[in-house]
């Protein structure tokens, strides 16, 4: 009885959910090489102009004055908006912009203006563009962080390509090719199921997530145990003329095999999928040490009259800085320049510019605000572990790893280059990155690290999933052909018999 139970179960969930599987194993291999189209900042930064010094004219107090804040900054940047070198001072969530040519603030953003943007992205004239107003979501800006930015002018060129600006700020917020939007589709589109009349509505489209990857897990769970179950090594079944463990023949015999393959990668894939969503409740913490604050300290922006930031650049005659940064280090006022391709170099105050901290100096800061813990270990890694890692190689190396001697084990990777942390991990994200990041990514160094290893796995398992899928889709349309179309006495067998042959 358990068992056609667990038959019967399986044979309906298979029906309802056979098209999501379809939709997730095709798309995860295009997710593996292809990402919804973003803008980020170092997409800004690259299609921007440099800066010239000789048209900074403000010494960057002197603009933050222009703003009326009692408050300092939390963060100040110098890069181009509209060509023209400008301050970005942020407080909160909110960023304010100061011209450092006239000192000026960015307020009202224009048509021309943002044709100017977009055509300056693109290096297309913006009168060759098609203009849309866009209010609600399409399909390009369908997630959340959207709705703050809106409305948005898309400009569309002839070639494929498609800037959106948003009209609050005067931003590129998005940008799509004719090859960025063919790969969204074959990828994260239908793995995320991030079609627009959907995921424009955040809770349906979440609880739609986690319900069909929920019970897309207990489906391959059931299909898991139902094949053990009907398979018996001990046990010869005659099937087209031949001796056999499995009692089935043709599709039903196909999808048990696969099914004993390549089932339990479709029920953990299915999991994983379903904790990308954060259905369980979050054991994040807070910072239980200062090492964040003390790599960084108080921003003192009186101190850079030291050094004009267009002094500062003159450091740098013969490369195209994208930005500079004023921050500090362990309290000591700094310039971070920002080149072409993410390159960055140190400018202190005093002093000759140079590529990176001294490694010993981040060690003792990190050390003294690691206390009362301490720390298990500082070391300098060449190569990404087991929790910091990158699939594209992008993220920095060599970074400073930080071992704190805490109840969460926590971890910190420095980059020496800007004394930054570009990553973080405590025992508390094992969830993270272990039953999601783990069994959905398959991101092992051991296969990361040697490529195309990791690329031959998945795509096989990915494969096999697929395979899986369509056996699947064959086998439901006949149950389904035949409980709608069949007799009475076939609606019957089907819903309480077991599997014919």
């Amino acid at each position: 009885m358990l068992k056609r139970s667990a038959i019967f179960v399986h044979r309906w969930l298979g029906v309802a959910l056979c098209l999501f599987f379809l939709l997730w194993f095709p798309s995860g291999i295009g997710m593996m090489y292809w990402d919804f189209p973003s803008v980020s900042a170092g997409d800004r930064l690259d299609r921007s102009a440099a800066l010239d010094p000789s048209t900074i004219h403000l010494s960057p107090a002197e603009a933050y004055a222009a703003l009326g804040q009692s408050q300092p900054p939390a963060q100040v940047r110098l890069n181009t908006f509209d060509g023209r070198p400008v301050y970005r001072f942020r407080a909160g969530r909110g960023e304010s912009l100061v011209y450092a040519d006239t000192g000026a603030r960015q307020v009202d953003v224009s048509n021309a203006l943002m044709a100017r943007i977009a055509s300056a992205w693109v290096r297309q004239p913006a009168d060759a563009a098609i203009v849309e107003t866009i209010d609600d979501a399409d399909q390009w800006t369908v997630e959340g962080s959207f709705r703050s930015l809106r409305p948005l002018l898309k400009y569309s060129w002839s070639n494929g390509e498609q800037v959106y600006v948003s009209r609050p700020s005067g931003e590129v917020v998005q940008y799509t090719t004719t090859a960025s939007r063919i790969g969204a589709y074959l990828g994260p589109i239908p793995h995320w199921l991030y079609f627009t009349p959907l995921r424009t509505h955040q809770p349906a489209w979440s609880r739609v997530v986690i319900w069909s990857s929920g019970l897309g897990t207990i489906a391959a769970m059931l299909g898991i145990i139902v094949g053990v179950w009907m398979y018996s090594p001990s046990r010869r079944y005659r099937v087209a003329g031949a001796a056999t463990g499995i009692p089935y023949q043709g599709q039903k015999r196909w999808h048990v095999v696969l099914g004993l393959i390549f089932g339990l990668g479709a029920a953990t894939w299915a999991f994983s999928g379903m904790l990308s969503m954060d259905p369980l409740p979050s054991s994040q913490a807070g910072n239980l040490t200062d090492i964040p604050q003390a790599l960084r300290g108080r921003l003192p922006l009186a101190a850079f009259a030291a050094k004009d930031p267009g002094v500062a650049l003159s450091q740098l005659p013969h490369l195209q800085v994208k930005e500079l940064e004023l921050t500090s280090f362990a309290g000591e006022p700094i310039y971070i320049a920002t080149l072409g391709e993410g390159a960055t170099r140190i400018l202190p105050l005093i002093g000759p510019s140079r590529s990176e901290f001294d490694r010993q100096r981040i060690v003792d800061v990190v050390t003294k605000a690691a206390q009362p813990y301490g720390l298990v270990e500082t070391r300098v890694l060449d190569q990404y572990d087991v929790y910091y890692l990158d699939r594209h190689r992008q993220r920095p190396l060599p970074v400073i790893l930080a071992r704190v001697n805490d109840a969460d084990h926590t971890r910190y990777y420095i980059d020496p280059r800007t004394a930054r942390i570009v990553g973080s991990y405590s025992s508390r994200q094992w969830i993270t990155r272990w039953l999601y990041h783990g069994l959905h990514s398959l991101d092992f160094p051991w296969l990361y690290n040697y490529r195309p290893a990791w690329d031959i796995v998945v795509v096989t398992f990915m494969l096999g999933g697929t395979a899986l899928c369509v056996t699947s889709l064959i086998l439901a349309w006949r149950v389904i052909g035949a409980y709608f179309f069949g007799n009475g006495a076939q609606r019957a067998g089907l819903s309480a018999g077991p599997l014919s042959r």
